[in-house]
């Protein structure tokens, strides 16, 4: 998507220090951290939400979830972490790419909202 803030993110048009990064996302710091560690995977496919993923998205999302847990220690995450994609105005979607907010760094709240 031409105007989509993520995309223009993932193809480097608006730069963001990547965290981590391979074929099929990138990891960067979130802009207005809601925990100390605050990040946000974004897939490099441009779809606004899980209900636009294909079957095949939905298979490189796991992976990409997967991924996370295998990172988690290099990432500040050693202790556990909470996984966070919003959906639309009710789930207070800000950005229309579908991303996954990664919070953690101390015990975390146990209600979200």
């Amino acid at each position: 998507m031409e105007n989509c803030l993520f995309c223009k993110i993932v193809r480097g048009e608006i730069p963001s220090p990547r965290l981590y990064e391979d074929d099929d996302m990138i990891i960067i710091k979130d802009i207005a951290p809601q925990a100390p560690v605050h990040l946000l995977l974004i897939p490099k496919k441009h779809y606004a939400d899980v209900t636009e993923m294909s079957e095949e998205d939905a298979v490189t999302l796991g992976k990409c979830l997967k991924k996370v847990g295998e990172i988690a220690t290099e990432l500040g995450l050693e202790n556990g972490f909470r996984l966070v994609s919003n959906k639309g105005d009710d789930g207070r979607q800000s950005v229309h790419h579908l991303h996954v907010h990664i919070l953690g760094g101390h015990p975390l709240d146990e209600m979200m909202g």
